[in-house]
């Protein structure tokens, strides 16, 4: 009998079947926060709502050469680095943006978009618990779990993995709300490694279910192995914070509000990191002692900043603006803040752990010469510190993605995935 979750999960709209649009449950957060009164609050934070769009369809093919790339340099701000400034100023493509260290917060997040109404009381309890009889193989050192919603989607789970059903799922939290319920459960007990996938892992990844035990056997001793099922971000963008600015709306300034009041230092969201920390869709498989660390260290996080923020800005942080373009079944920002935390947890309290990141040779297959470079010019750039390197790789980057995504989507989110200095994050 397959182990069974009664708590919140994403449904997500995008399946490969002939089936009707899965419909979220109601937003019920998880975390026991209240909401503070009459708080001071940042003044016309949500003056006015506005519709973000995706950005243009990408070219069908690039251009042989790099050379041919259209110059971007209407569209590309400047990059400024103290160690190397005569270096960044002659790249000439590249054109310089003022930047107020006094800016009103007022005016900084005036643009935000609006929440649709308030956060609703929480009363800290989750839903429901897994069923009490765990799953099958229960003795297996390495247990991996697959969510599922519907029944349709069960015949196309991988059999080196668990079924988990997760069909009454309504947490804001998402695959986040799944690992804390097995974290407690027996189902995991006496586990040496343990993780919840989703039930496109297939789809995204391009890997089998043993294929991907495959790879942890043979490369023993980590607490964690995750991957990246997107690389195309590997070489494109600065860290995995700046990729969601083009992804969800003003997702940069709310995850620096977000990142003041969880006390969090933000210098990280422009660090420019290599492609061996960038890390998405949540798609962990790690020991107790990772869970352990981990889970609280979000918790933690998560609560801190509900209860520092302006109310105007955590209602909008838990609102389903995040989801603007409708692809994530109406997500609030939080799941995509959450999965973004590994990196940070990795580089603090989780720096005693050592992580794998496992290769997805399908999706590698996947990426063009351009995004290849891009990737091993960066990953230089960060591994020798050069400034000079890493503003020579925005440069190309620019030029790349004029190329590719063209001049309105430039225009729309060119400037604010560049920042105006050349900071490294930590490996």
């Amino acid at each position: 009998m397959p182990a069974q979750i009664h708590a919140g999960q994403e449904k997500n709209l995008a399946t490969t079947k002939k089936k009707s649009a899965v419909k979220p449950g109601a937003r019920k957060p998880v975390l026991n926060v209240k909401t503070p009164s009459k708080s001071a609050s940042v003044k016309a934070v949500l003056a006015d709502a506005k519709s973000i769009h995706a950005g243009s369809a990408k070219s069908d093919q690039l251009v042989s050469e790099i050379g041919t790339l259209a110059d971007a340099s209407s569209v590309a701000p400047a990059v400024n680095t103290p160690s190397n400034v005569a270096a960044v100023k002659s790249l000439a493509s590249m054109e310089s943006a003022p930047q107020s260290e006094e800016a009103d917060e007022k005016t900084r997040v005036a643009d935000l978009p609006v929440a649709p109404g308030p956060t609703p009381e929480v009363d800290g309890q989750l839903e429901r618990k897994l069923s009490k009889e765990p799953p099958r193989a229960l003795n297996s050192p390495i247990r991996i779990f697959q969510i599922y919603f519907e029944g349709w989607q069960r015949e196309l789970l991988d059999p080196a993995f668990y079924p988990l059903d997760n069909s009454r799922n309504s947490s804001e939290l998402m695959e986040f709300n799944v690992f804390e319920q097995l974290q407690r459960n027996a189902a995991t007990q006496g586990a040496v490694l343990w993780g919840a996938l989703s039930w496109r892992f297939a789809e995204k990844t391009g890997m089998q279910g043993a294929e991907l035990v495959k790879q942890i056997v043979d490369h023993p001793g980590y607490d964690v192995y995750f991957c990246n099922p997107h690389p195309n971000n590997e070489g494109v963008y600065h860290n995995m914070w700046v990729q969601g600015e083009v992804s969800h709306p003003q997702f940069l300034e709310l995850a620096r509000l977000f990142y003041a009041a969880a006390g969090l230092d933000d210098k990280e969201l422009i660090a420019i990191e290599p492609s061996s920390n960038f890390s998405a869709a949540n798609y962990f498989v790690a020991s107790p002692k990772f869970w352990s660390l981990f889970i609280p260290f979000v918790k933690r996080v998560l609560v801190t900043a509900d209860k520092r923020l302006d109310p105007k800005i955590r209602d909008l942080i838990h609102s389903k603006v995040a989801d603007d373009k409708a692809l994530h079944a109406g997500a609030t920002y939080i799941p995509f803040i959450v999965e973004r935390l590994f990196m940070v947890f990795m580089r603090s309290e989780g720096k005693g752990l050592k992580a794998y990141k496992v290769a997805l040779p399908e999706r590698e297959r996947e990426l063009n010469v351009h995004l290849k470079l891009l990737r091993e010019m960066k990953d230089v750039a960060h591994k020798t510190q050069s400034a000079w390197l890493a503003a020579c790789w925005v440069n190309y980057r620019n030029l790349y993605l004029s190329q590719t995504n063209g001049k309105a989507w430039c225009e729309k989110y060119l400037r604010a995935i560049t920042p105006t200095e050349v900071k490294f994050g930590s490996s």
